[in-house]
């Protein structure tokens, strides 16, 4: 087993990361070595690896990656975040003395406020699609006899659910994939979220979504035959398999492609961007937001505070005695 595959097998098996973690990290690594084999020839072997690992090499690459192949500098610093990881691994094992990434300054990069979507074009949507989470749907899905047209009709119900989820809760893509039937308790009214790191946390469930989501449940049981147990996955196609990222992408493209209101980014993120800030818009603390988050610091829910500054000066600017006379005195 190579240097790579044992890291790898590492965050798989004992940090618990999720698939797509492993195989983003793995593509990273593979691009390093690739980088360094351009200077070798034959086979990368670990030695090679290990005498590559050093500030001169790691800086190079860092400069390849930012004028050679016109990569952004938020992604430059993902893939130096991948090899510290890599690199403290590796002096945890015995293979290096000392990890040569915090010698490697990181490509400083513009921080952008998270984009949200306007609570109007939210209300928008819940509007027009409100027949779709309705009870009275169930019907016409549990009486056609046409497949094609049943599953049209599921289709819409599940898209609706997802969309609810993601907003009412405000979790990632990743962790919406990894719900299960277990982890909605209906009685508790709470969500257990398994979050990054293997790191689990409960949403309430507001009763609007907890409705929503026991009729999408019932819509599940007319499409896919047989039982379901508390382990299998939440959300499903018509045919009872598990969703994947891209179908949740294009799922929520879809969704709001329908509606003019949607100008900004169709992402399932935004909408994570979009409860947060509603939410802090509404006086929610930051603490009690950052748990619902599951962000591991207060810092990366601070970043929010900028969108409700940003509101507030408007307000500030529109109705204020003192900015609308210039800041002059007077009636």
């Amino acid at each position: 087993m190579t240097l790579v595959s044992s890291y790898l097998d590492y965050v798989r098996t004992v940090r618990r990361y999720s698939p797509l973690t492993v195989s983003s990290y793995g593509s990273v690594l593979e691009d390093f070595c690739s980088f360094i084999a351009d200077g070798y020839e034959g086979e990368l072997s670990d030695d090679v690896l290990l005498e590559s690992l050093n500030v001169n090499v790691l800086r190079d690459y860092q400069v390849s990656l930012l004028d050679e192949r016109g990569i952004s500098a938020r992604s430059v610093g993902l893939h130096l975040s991948v090899l510290s990881g890599f690199c403290r691994f590796l002096v945890r094992e015995s293979m290096l003395k000392s990890n040569p990434v915090k010698l490697v300054p990181r490509p400083r990069q513009e921080r952008k406020l998270p984009v949200f979507y306007k609570k109007e074009a939210m209300q928008a949507y819940f509007d027009a699609t409100q027949e779709y989470a309705s009870e009275s749907m169930l019907q016409p899905l549990e009486e056609s006899s046409d497949r094609k047209y049943a599953v049209k009709l599921y289709r819409r119900r599940l898209n609706r659910a997802v969309i609810s989820t993601l907003y009412s809760l405000g979790i990632r893509r990743s962790e919406l994939l990894l719900m299960r039937l277990g982890d909605v308790d209906f009685s508790r009214k709470v969500v257990k979220i398994h979050g990054k790191g293997d790191k689990t946390r409960e949403i309430p469930l507001v009763s609007s979504l907890s409705k929503e989501l026991f009729l999408y449940l019932k819509a599940v049981e007319v499409m896919v035959e047989g039982e379901r147990s508390l382990s299998d996955m939440f959300f499903v196609t018509e045919r009872g398999r598990a969703l994947y990222p891209v179908y949740v992408d294009r799922l929520v493209k879809s969704e709001f492609g329908q509606f003019k209101a949607f100008s900004l980014r169709k992402s399932p993120h935004v909408l994570r961007h979009t409860v947060a800030t509603e939410l802090l818009d509404e006086g929610a603390d930051l603490n009690s937001i950052k748990e619902m988050l599951g962000h591991s610091s207060l810092a990366a829910t601070q970043v929010y505070t900028h969108n409700s500054i940003a509101k507030l000066k408007s307000i500030y600017e529109s109705a204020h005695p003192r900015a609308k006379n210039g800041g002059k005195n007077g009636d």
